[in-house]
């Protein structure tokens, strides 16, 4: 059971796009790191520099637009970005999080919750953000059981790979 999920917030603005996370020319290159270090290049020029393992992006309305690509979840994950939490989701991105194993929550959150650096420690099974920095309980919608479940096996591909070679 995914019991904690502890890191610190990094925050986005509304209508990030999945072109806006990773850039179409960088979508040739076959080294995922690579393609990594060009997360958000033309958004936020220092976000490779200032994101750091454990970080969990805070972002506004209309998260993951666009188009459906993997690498635009899956450069946060080889970023070590444990979690990230949107007011409202693309739903095809927001299934990808899922199925790339890092938890996505919708939250309408307000600017007296987060800020930028903010220690958080997410319970998931509970649907509460603890943020320590600011001594603030927030709380959310649970996801649904299959979901948890999908995120306990790092991701869908893990729990497939369980199921067949019980």
């Amino acid at each position: 059971m995914i019991n904690k999920i502890e890191g610190y917030t990094y925050i986005l603005v509304n209508d990030i796009n999945t072109d806006d996370i990773v850039p179409s020319n960088a979508l040739t290159l076959r080294d995922t790191s690579e393609m990594a270090k060009h997360t958000l290049r033309y958004l936020h020029p220092n976000f490779i520099e200032m994101v750091k393992k454990n970080n969990i992006i805070i972002a506004g309305e209309n998260f993951g637009t666009g188009s459906s690509r993997e690498e635009a979840v899956n450069v946060f994950k080889i970023l070590g970005v444990k979690a990230i939490i949107a007011k409202t989701f693309a739903r095809i991105y927001f299934r990808n999080l899922i199925n790339l194993g890092i938890p996505g929550i919708q939250l309408n959150w307000n600017e007296t919750d987060f800020s930028h650096g903010d220690h958080l420690e997410i319970a998931l099974n509970k649907g509460i953000i603890f943020n320590k920095t600011k001594n603030k309980e927030v709380s959310f919608k649970k996801l649904p059981d299959f979901l948890t479940k999908i995120l306990e096996d790092e991701g869908i591909l893990n729990q497939l790979k369980k199921k067949l070679f019980k």
